[in-house]
């Protein structure tokens, strides 16, 4: 199938709501006129959809952000919508109002057989091969700034900490160390992107978020225009320099605007999601010592000098690294909520959903449902151990998605945890300042509200 059929195929359906009196027999509240639930959501979403699913059970009817939608609720109703056999539901013009402005067509915004054509061509570059590189340039960085770290003991406001580091990885496995010094101009386009990707304003009027968001996009795109033809003559083991090379299956190169598009959402998705769950991985850390010193006590196990590379053997070796960031993504995963839009009528749980319905699910939910995580607001790493997972429903742990729009960097995000947790926990350890406890908002993307404040000493 030709790329252009691709995508004649994938816009056939429904793209707008139906009339709000078609939702009318499903259970809900729609909230204040014009604003709907969208404050509440904004100020305590984990309580809002408890709430709601309390009074009006696990499939239920809101109003957000301008437009009536359904929320469904639990493993089988991820599975349902994620796993998506038949091509119920639409990722493009379910995501499209928060993200196609800024970050069009990124792997998250295509569909169904243009999606697909879209995977296989960027999976080359999450291949072992370009991986092994991506590794070397994350453990060097991340040994250097946490050897900065130990040299400043004390007190420090994690969570920025946390984003620069990751958007200085992601620039330099994703772009490469040869960036030069339009680095610093390049981040903060990407940074203004992001946030304006979530700011309530959503024109791009003089003086906004969105405006500047906007102006970062268009630097990016001049930026990835520029540099498409020099990464492909000079070539490179980047992220970029891979998408460059990149074929489908006809052998034709990805476009140039393919490319930028492709970029511009794997860099905000690398940094952004990342930059929450890492932060909530330390927290854990910080809140829980026992967990802290068996974690520690499995990377001193390594037996490797401190300033030694990691290698992929020695990330194999931390297992009880990989279960505490998954526990991490568990309590606050990195996507709270997830939006489809229904290609045709469908049925679920009792109730008739007509096409061009906007859906979504809520890890958030599911990953605090107490019959199928007991004491779910604990930290307990062991709850992903085999034994563990065996029985519990497969979509009752979606941190990275499911189905078709499984995160194409999942092992990318695995590999550069564990990378951090070694020499994170080789080098220093972590406590939360008496007196204090972190308060975080949790959507749309989880993050400390006070930046965490940890206070960081030499590991013994």
């Amino acid at each position: 199938m030709s790329l252009q059929s691709a995508s004649m195929q994938s816009a056939s359906f429904p793209t707008t709501a139906p009339r709000r009196q078609a939702l009318g027999h499903i259970p809900g509240d729609e909230g204040w006129p014009v604003i709907g639930r969208t404050i509440s959501v904004l100020a305590d979403p984990k309580g809002e959809v408890e709430r709601m699913a309390a009074k009006y059970g696990m499939i239920y009817r809101t109003r957000i952000l301008g437009e009536t939608s359904i929320t469904m609720l639990g493993p089988e109703a991820n599975e349902l919508i994620l796993f998506d056999q038949s091509r119920l539901f639409s990722s493009t013009y379910g995501w499209g109002t928060i993200l196609g402005r800024l970050f069009p067509r990124g792997l998250m915004l295509l569909d169904f057989d243009e999606h697909r054509l879209h995977r296989r061509a960027l999976s080359v570059a999450f291949k072992s091969g370009p991986m092994k590189s991506y590794l070397a340039a994350l453990d060097a960085g991340i040994s250097q700034r946490v050897t900065q770290w130990r040299q400043r003991p004390g007190e420090m406001l994690f969570y920025p900490a946390m984003k620069q580091l990751t958007l200085d990885l992601a620039a330099t496995s994703f772009l490469g160390t040869g960036i030069g010094p339009e680095v610093a101009e390049i981040t903060k386009a990407f940074v203004d992107m992001v946030a304006a990707s979530i700011a309530p304003i959503r024109k791009p009027l003089p003086g906004t978020q969105m405006a500047r968001g906007v102006k970062g996009r268009a630097r990016i795109v001049a930026y990835f225009s520029e540099q498409i033809p020099i990464r492909r003559a000079q070539g490179g083991e980047d992220l970029f320099s891979q998408l460059c090379r990149a074929t489908h299956e006809d052998g034709a190169l990805l476009s140039p605007q393919d490319i930028v598009d492709h970029m511009s959402f794997l860099v905000m998705a690398a940094h952004d999601t990342l930059t929450s769950s890492l932060t909530s991985f330390v927290a854990g850390l910080a809140e829980n010592p026992q967990w802290q010193e068996k974690l520690r006590a499995e990377v001193l196990a390594l037996d490797v000098a401190a300033d030694a590379p990691t290698s992929f053997g020695h990330l194999e070796a931390m297992p009880l690294a990989e279960m505490a960031f998954k526990e991490a993504m568990r309590l606050r995963p990195p996507v709270p909520s997830i939006p489809r839009r229904a290609t045709r009528d469908f049925s679920f749980g009792g109730y008739d959903i007509p096409a061009g319905t906007l859906v979504g699910v809520n890890p958030l939910f599911t990953h605090r449902m107490p019959e199928i995580w007991p004491d779910p607001d604990a930290f307990d790493p062991l709850r992903f151990t085999d034994e563990a997972q065996r029985g519990r429903h497969r979509f009752a742990f979606v941190p990275f998605g499911g189905g078709a729009h499984m995160c194409l960097g999942l092992h990318f995000a695995y590999m550069q945890a564990k990378c951090f947790a070694r020499h994170f926990l080789q080098n220093l350890s972590v406590s939360i300042p008496a007196g204090t406890t972190p308060d975080w908002q949790m959507w749309p993307i989880p993050k400390p509200k006070d930046g965490l404040r940890v206070v960081l000493s030499p590991a013994r």
